[in-house]
């Protein structure tokens, strides 16, 4: 029934099955909890124990129905996964297996139906410390011929080698229980080349744990040794997850720029705006008012000549930035003076400060103390006010309302287009034709937000790279598109990984003398439905999520002999069986 009704949707909630196990049915678009020790169909059930929430609607705990919504059976704050006995959890193998028997004749009350394989959490209770078990029908066509069991198991952590493999003997092993006299060897290893420190927040006295890393993952055929370097003639792909705002970026400044636009936007959509603490020991009224006097003086023919240079390179917060990326992301020399007052009226600290700033700024045009020039294509009201100055009389604009908040939003908008746009066409990582979705002006202002906090990432990406991983344009141009491709499709997403395929080389020297998070062997033979492969894993975490230290009877015979500097691994062993009806 669940398997029916998921072919339609895929149902956002698990299913109860008699009283102590949720089932869920997982699409192949969705990230697969046992991605990590096997692949294959679009659709899989996963089964765990259920956890009941004690506050339940006791109309609902009355229901008999063997298979409904258990939501109302979740805690309020989910725990994660809890894992079933491995007892019942080879039950409810069988249970699977002989709805799949199309021998079974005298049990079958409906036409039988090819189903997703099925995976259930074990607790590790059993001597093996099994944390799966797996089972997947082998079909011809639409005729169930056998099915596939799996088993995973885990032991550790342990600082103990002599918990490791020995391949050759994993290798007999393999070929005694498959009888095949030919088997491949394939090698992965995962190195965690970059990951951003936990950064202290002053907000309500908490620390906030980045999410922002960048892995290597590793393959290979030929497989010599446990543990073995991977070679450099493997294929790698880079694993990159990043988060802005982390204060030792060399871009942080201009992600603080960000962040007063955000609260602008919020500001605009909700009504309230959340003022930040001034960035200038000036107020803005102050700033906007030097700056003003500055133009007016210039176009007095007061402006002295040794001050030229001064006066026309305009120092924005965003040239705040290390000297080791000024190569890669420079401040603009092109400001014009409606982005040189949105640098000014970054410290606006107040409502009522916004608006004296603005009430300084017409005066100015109506009076025509100062001739503007800005850049040609913006479509913000400042703009249209500049440009009707240029004719001597300006429309009467009401300070009051959003309008002001807008108005400053409109002009931080523009800058900050041009700020990004300048980068990746400056780097030669896009076209303006590319660039043009992120830019639009056809989309409303929340949406127009929305896209430049893209770039942002973006951005915050391609300098990280380039800063750590000292990458040069050829590696840096297909991440650009890699990111753009998918940010024209997904919204605002820091904690997707983007992953680039490279040459094992441009990362070895983060690598060569380090130890992998993850090192796996695969032991294979046989093709198609007859594969049968055996796994053995070591990793630095644990394999599976409802794997806890306390688990029942997990870890018991685990023992650590090195010393408390020894690096402490998981070792994971996947073995595979089949049998034919």
């Amino acid at each position: 029934r669940i398997y029916e009704e998921g072919r339609e949707s895929i149902p956002e909630h698990p299913y109860l099955f008699e009283t102590d196990v949720e089932i869920c049915l997982i699409s192949g678009s969705c990230r697969s909890p046992i991605e990590r020790f096997w692949n294959g169909s679009d659709m899989i059930y996963i089964l765990q124990k259920a956890q009941h929430n004690e506050e339940s609607d006791p109309m609902e705990e009355s229901k008999t129905d063997d298979a409904f919504y258990a939501s109302e059976l979740l805690p309020k704050e989910s725990s994660g996964p809890v894992a079933l006995s491995v007892r019942r959890a080879k039950q409810l193998i069988s249970l699977y297996t002989m709805a799949q028997n199309p021998n079974m004749t005298h049990l079958k009350i409906m036409e039988l139906v090819v189903l997703p394989p099925l995976w259930i959490r074990c607790d590790g209770s059993d001597p093996e410390h099994t944390c799966w078990l797996g089972a997947e029908p082998l079909k011809a066509g639409n005729k169930i011929t056998g099915i596939n069991f799996y088993m995973v198991t885990c032991d550790g952590p342990t600082a103990d080698k002599t918990y490791f493999a020995n391949l050759e003997e994993l290798k007999m092993a393999h070929k005694m229980k498959h009888h095949s006299s030919i088997v491949g060897f394939y090698g992965f290893a995962q190195y965690e080349l970059i990951r951003a420190a936990a950064v202290e927040a002053a907000i309500e006295d908490t620390i906030v744990e980045s999410e922002s890393n960048i892995y290597v993952d590793i393959t290979w055929n030929t497989v010599d040794k446990i543990l073995e370097t991977p070679p450099l003639i493997s294929a790698a792909t880079l694993n990159i997850t990043l988060e802005s705002g982390d204060p030792r970026s060399p871009i942080y400044q201009l992600y603080r720029e960000l962040q007063f636009l955000l609260t602008l936007a919020e500001g605009l959509k909700t009504g309230v705006t959340e003022w930040p603490e001034p960035l200038e020991s000036e107020s803005a009224v102050e700033l906007v008012q030097e700056f003003l006097t500055d133009l007016k003086k210039k176009l007095d023919g007061y402006c002295i000549s040794g001050n030229k240079n001064e006066t026309e390179k305009i120092k924005c917060d965003t040239a705040a930035v290390d000297s080791s990326i000024k190569s890669i992301f420079s401040e603009r020399g092109d400001l014009d003076f409606a982005e040189q007052l949105w640098c000014k009226m970054r410290s606006v600290s107040s409502y009522q400060e916004l608006i004296k700033c603005f009430t300084l700024i017409l005066k100015s045009l109506e009076h025509g103390e100062i001739q503007p020039w800005i850049h040609q294509g913006s479509s913000s009201l400042l703009s249209k006010l500049i440009q009707q100055s240029y004719h001597g009389k300006i429309e009467v604009v009401s300070l009051s309302g959003i309008t002001p908040i807008q108005m400053l939003l409109e002009i931080g908008l523009d800058k900050m287009k041009k700020d990004y746009v300048s980068f990746f066409i400056g780097q030669e990582l896009a076209t303006l034709t590319y660039l043009d979705y992120f830019i639009s002006t056809s989309v409303d202002m929340q949406e127009q937000v929305h896209r430049v906090q893209k770039l942002h990432h973006m951005l915050e990406i391609m300098v990280s790279c380039t800063v750590l991983l000292q990458f040069k344009h050829e590696n840096l141009f297909p991440l650009t598109q890699i990111c753009m491709k998918y940010y024209k499709e997904n919204p605002l997403n820091e904690k997707h990984v983007f992953q680039l395929p490279v040459r094992p080389v441009l990362v070895k020297k983060f690598y060569q003398n380090d130890h992998p998070e993850i090192w796996k062997v695969e032991i294979s033979s046989g093709h198609g439905q007859k594969e049968v492969k055996t796994i053995w894993q070591v990793s630095t975490n644990p394999p599976v999520e409802h794997m806890t230290s306390n688990s029942t009877g997990l870890f018991s015979d685990s023992t650590v002999n090195g010393s408390s500097e020894d690096r402490m691994y998981f070792i994971t062993v996947v073995k595979c069986s089949q049998v034919h009806f």
